[in-house]
């Protein structure tokens, strides 16, 4: 076989490829194999009959269609892997260019490409990130919040106020006809936690068990979503929460402390811990910003396109693609489908520049991917989705996605390659010792993705830091746990 390749643009070549007849061969005896398990003959048993009879019957085009529908993936596999130059992102267009029968059998196929990236010199790279700043305020609310968890709750004769828990009943209705979907009855409410309707929280306070209120809200889900409705609220009860005293004897029953004093410090050095991998986190996404800014990369037209189409898809979906309702919401939004379009292709652009920019830093740092990074990584991700490891492996293989983890994983490793480069240093001007989260430099990549992946976690999960501090209290083991990795993103 021989290929050549023709670089259209620097982000698209043309694979010319001419295989001649006697290395189809292999390809001819599977052909006559499959056709004849597919047809009946006369005097033959299925998958029996012999090539000439088939030709004979079905004629040789029938032959030369199934050799050339099987042999042209193969070989365009086999010309890419020959090409040290090539690395393809995307689906190939390919045209048969001649089939001379017996002779030789050419083809070309076009593909967009990883173009060649010239990256900034991370050494040079300097960000700036928050200090590690913990108050006593902060303090003080974490042990408030988890003397919450011991609290006791107690009926009260008396109009509700905010913190109070109320039950309450919930019916609505848009334009006089009543919404199913949003009445309910005995629903526990905690007053100002907000989360539930706008406008609950100002309606309830002031109502005593037995007193109703009636104002008006927009919906946010369902038939009615972004529709002005009437909604009623009955409080049926309401109940004072009254709060453990914060001393050694709460300490005790809360922790594996013996003192106040030790149980503060602890719930101090845990929000210590979450300021630090706030700084990995912001440390990231500053150095990948930097990088990307300093990097020239020309985008693959068809993979910018397919994350468009993607990111429309997803959008249109909600509405169960039906234009005028997209329509609609985005103008309740005071946006036109124009404005949406743009910043579809301008969020696009900017996803596949990172990825490809993340991918060039993997070859250049020489990153790898062993298996039992991957595995962590499908283990985390199949929890995130609340699904059994082989459940998700099994759908992931379905999808073809185990590439896209596996880029992924490769991405971050490189990203936490290019934050040991640079320097960082916090609001004080103090440069920021990442090995104290990362680990030492040498054999410590694992750790380093690690940490950086779980301040990922973190930053994509709203209120991950009260919770984590509050059950990091608890007296088990169990609650020092936390994320170490994100979902993946889409692959380039």
């Amino acid at each position: 076989m021989k290929s050549t390749v023709e670089h259209l643009s620097p982000t698209r070549v043309r694979i010319n490829v001419e295989v001649p007849f006697d290395e189809l061969k292999p390809s001819f005896d599977r052909a006559y194999k499959k056709i004849a398990q597919q047809v009946r003959i006369p005097g033959f048993r299925p998958g029996k009959a012999p090539a000439r009879i088939l030709e004979a019957r079905l004629g040789r085009g029938v032959v030369l269609d199934e050799v050339v529908n099987e042999a042209i993936p193969a070989k365009y596999g086999e010309a890419v892997s020959a090409s040290e130059q090539v690395k393809p992102i995307g689906r190939p267009d390919i045209e048969l260019t001649e089939l001379a029968d017996g002779d030789k059998l050419t083809f070309t196929a076009e593909v967009d490409v990883r173009p060649d990236i010239t990256l900034p010199d991370l050494e040079s790279l300097s960000v700036s990130v928050d200090d590690v700043e913990v108050t006593d305020e902060q303090v003080t609310e974490q042990l408030d919040q988890l003397r919450g968890r011991f609290g006791t709750l107690t009926g009260v004769d008396r109009p509700a106020e905010t913190d109070d828990f109320v039950q309450i009943d919930l019916s609505a209705s848009v334009d006089g006809t009543p919404v199913e979907e949003a009445t309910t009855t005995g629903f526990s409410y905690q007053v100002g936690k907000g989360g539930l309707i706008e406008g609950i929280d100002e309606a309830i306070v002031g109502l005593s068990a037995g007193e109703s209120k009636t104002f008006t809200t927009k919906l946010v889900a369902g038939e009615y979503a972004d529709r002005d409705a009437e909604v009623t609220v009955t409080v049926t009860s309401v109940k004072k929460r009254d709060l453990p005293d914060a001393d050694d004897e709460f300490a005790q029953l809360a922790s594996e402390f013996d003192t106040l004093d030790e149980l503060t410090a602890d719930l101090r050095e845990r929000l210590a811990r979450m300021r630090r991998m706030e700084q990995v986190a912001q440390a990231r996404d500053k150095v990948l910003e930097a990088i990307v800014e300093a990097t020239e990369v020309p985008l693959p037209e068809s993979v910018v396109q397919a994350e468009v189409d993607s990111r429309l898809h997803d959008a249109v979906h909600a509405f169960d693609h039906d234009e005028d309702k997209f329509a609609e919401f985005l103008g309740s939004q005071g946006r036109s489908r124009e404005e949406f379009d743009a910043e579809a292709r301008a969020d696009a652009e900017k996803s596949v520049k990172t990825r490809l920019v993340l991918d060039a830093l993997a070859d250049a740092k020489e990153v790898s991917v062993n298996d039992q990074e991957l595995t962590e990584r499908i283990i985390f991700q199949a929890q995130q989705y609340g699904m059994a490891p082989d459940e998700f492996v099994k759908r992931i293989q379905q999808a073809g996605q185990l590439g896209t983890i596996y880029a992924d994983v490769r991405r971050t490793k490189a990203l936490v390659a290019a934050v040991r480069a640079a320097t960082v240093s916090d609001s004080s001007g103090n440069v920021v010792d990442l090995a104290e989260l990362f680990g030492p430099e040498d054999g410590a990549e694992d750790e380093a993705a690690e940490a950086s992946d779980s301040a990922q976690a973190s930053d994509s999960a709203e209120g991950t830091e009260q919770s984590e501090v509050t059950e990091q209290s608890e007296v088990t083991e169990q609650s020092e746990a936390s994320g170490a990795d994100k979902p993946a993103s889409t692959s380039a």
